[in-house]
C-alpha cells in the first residue's frame, strides 16, 4: 500500500467515524463542520478540534505548565504532591470531559479548550500576572491578563512565532474562560466573530472590564469546570502544607459539598449535569451556586490572601521589574549574548519579530518562564560571579 492509499484510507475513515460519533451528540453540541480557522487548511485524517488539541499538547507552552505556580510557589520543590499549573490543567480537562460526555457535547473541542486555557499564565501564578501587568502598562502595551496572553501564544508566539492556527471555537473558549468570576448559569453567545474577540482583547488591555461568554456550550463547560477543578484541590494543598485544617471548612459546606477534593468535585459535577441536561446552557442549582460562592470566599480568606502564601511577594515583584528592565535594555543594545536572544528570539520566525515591539517581546519572554527559570535568570543578573581571581586573591 503506497502513501496516497494510506492517506485516502484515513481520510475516508475519519469522515465515517466523525459522522457516526457526532450523530449521537446533543443538538446543542458543536459539530466539526462548524469549525472555522483564520487561515484555511485542507481536511486531514483528524477532526479539526482534535487537531487543535494535539497542536496544543505538543507546544512548548504546554510543556512549561509543570514548572508554573498554581497557588503555592515552587510547589514541586516543596512537595511533589502539591499541585502545579499542569495538574490543574489536566484536572480541568478530565472533569470537563466527564460533564461533556453526560451532556452529549463535543469532547475534542472541550479537551482542546481545557488544555490551552492557562497557557498564558506567568511564573508565580496570579501574583506574577499582577506584577507583570503593572510593568506592561508602564511601557504602553496594555494590561497583562493570562487568558488574553493564552490566545496570543497560540496565535502569535507558539511554533517559533508562526502560531498554531487554531479554530475560532477553541480560541474563543481560551479567551472566554474566567474562573475568577462566579457564574451560576452560562449561555453561549453562538454568533460571535473574530472581530468580537479582538474588540474584547483591546478593551481588557485598556484596563476596562467587560463580560464575554463563550460561543459554544463546550466553552461554557470548561469555564464552569475551571472552578470545579481548583476549588477543592487548593484546599487539599493548603491542608498538606499546614495552612488550614479540614475542620475549618464551614460545617454547612462540609455537609453539602463535602470536605475532600473528590467529594467536592463529585457534588459539583452531578449538580451541573442534573441541572444542565438537555438544555442549551449549563448551570449550577441555586443552592449549590450559593454554597460554591461561600467556599470561594473561604478559600480567598484562608488560602489565597494568607500571609504564608504572600510572604515573598515583594521579592518576586522586584524580580519582575529587574528582569523586564534588563531584557528591554538588552534589546535596545542588541546584546546577542542575552538570554532573551539565546533562549527566545533566535528561534522566532520573521513574522513574529517584525510585528512585535521590544516591550512586547520582553513581556512574551518573561510571561512564558517557569518559576525555576525565572529565579535562575534573576540569579545570573543580581549575584556576581565567583572565581574571577586566583587562590591568592591578587588577580594574577
Amino acid at each position: 500500500m503506497n502513501r496516497a492509499e494510506v492517506e485516502k484510507f484515513f481520510a475516508d475513515l475519519y469522515r465515517e467515524v466523525t459522522h457516526k460519533t457526532e450523530s449521537f451528540l446533543s443538538p446543542h453540541a458543536t459539530r466539526s463542520d462548524r469549525a472555522v480557522r483564520r487561515f484555511p487548511e485542507p481536511e486531514g485524517p483528524r477532526s479539526p478540534f482534535a487537531l487543535d488539541r494535539d497542536r496544543i499538547l505538543y507546544s512548548g507552552a504546554f510543556r512549561r505548565y509543570s514548572g508554573k505556580t498554581q497557588v503555592i510557589y515552587f510547589a514541586s520543590q516543596l512537595d511533589e504532591m502539591l499541585s502545579s499549573r499542569s495538574i490543574h490543567t489536566l484536572s480541568v480537562s478530565q472533569i470537563a470531559r466527564t460533564i461533556g460526555k453526560f451532556l452529549g457535547l463535543n469532547l475534542d473541542l472541550i479537551e482542546a479548550i481545557a488544555l490551552a486555557h492557562d497557557l498564558g499564565h506567568s511564573p508565580f501564578g496570579h501574583d506574577g500576572e499582577k506584577y507583570l501587568s503593572k510593568i506592561c502598562v508602564q511601557h504602553g502595551i496594555g494590561e497583562y491578563h493570562h487568558h488574553i496572553q493564552s490566545l496570543h501564544i497560540v496565535d502569535r508566539v507558539a511554533k517559533k512565532g508562526r502560531g498554531l492556527n487554531l479554530t475560532l471555537q477553541v480560541r474563543d473558549g481560551i479567551l472566554s474562560h474566567d474562573g475568577e468570576v462566579h457564574n451560576q448559569e452560562l449561555h453561549p453567545h453562538r454568533d460571535k466573530t473574530e472581530e468580537d474577540l479582538q474588540n474584547y482583547v483591546a478593551v481588557r488591555k485598556a484596563g476596562k472590564y467587560v463580560e464575554m461568554m463563550p460561543m459554544t456550550l463546550e466553552g461554557c463547560v470548561v469555564r464552569l469546570t475551571d472552578t470545579i477543578a481548583y476549588i477543592g484541590q487548593d484546599i487539599e494543598d493548603a491542608i498538606r502544607v499546614g495552612l488550614i485544617r479540614r475542620e475549618e471548612i464551614p460545617a454547612e459546606l462540609r455537609e453539602s459539598l463535602g470536605s475532600t477534593n473528590g467529594e467536592i468535585i463529585d457534588a459539583l459535577v452531578k449538580d451541573v449535569v442534573y441541572n444542565s441536561y438537555g438544555k442549551p446552557y449549563v448551570c449550577f442549582s441555586d443552592e449549590v451556586s450559593r454554597q460554591l460562592l461561600q467556599l470561594k470566599k473561604f478559600n480567598y480568606e484562608k488560602i489565597y490572601f494568607s500571609p504564608f502564601i504572600k510572604k515573598d511577594q515583594e521579592k518576586i515583584e522586584r524580580g519582575f521589574q529587574i528582569l523586564f528592565d534588563k531584557f528591554l535594555d538588552d534589546l535596545k543594545k542588541e546584546n546577542r549574548n542575552s538570554r532573551i536572544y539565546r533562549d527566545f528570539l533566535n528561534t522566532k520566525h520573521a513574522s513574529y519579530l517584525e510585528a512585535t515591539n521590544e516591550a512586547e517581546k520582553v513581556r512574551d519572554f518573561i510571561g512564558g518562564m517557569t518559576d525555576r527559570y525565572f529565579v535562575e535568570v534573576l540569579r545570573e543578573i543580581v549575584i556576581p560571579e565567583i572565581g574571577l581571581f586566583n587562590k591568592k586573591g591578587k588577580g594574577e
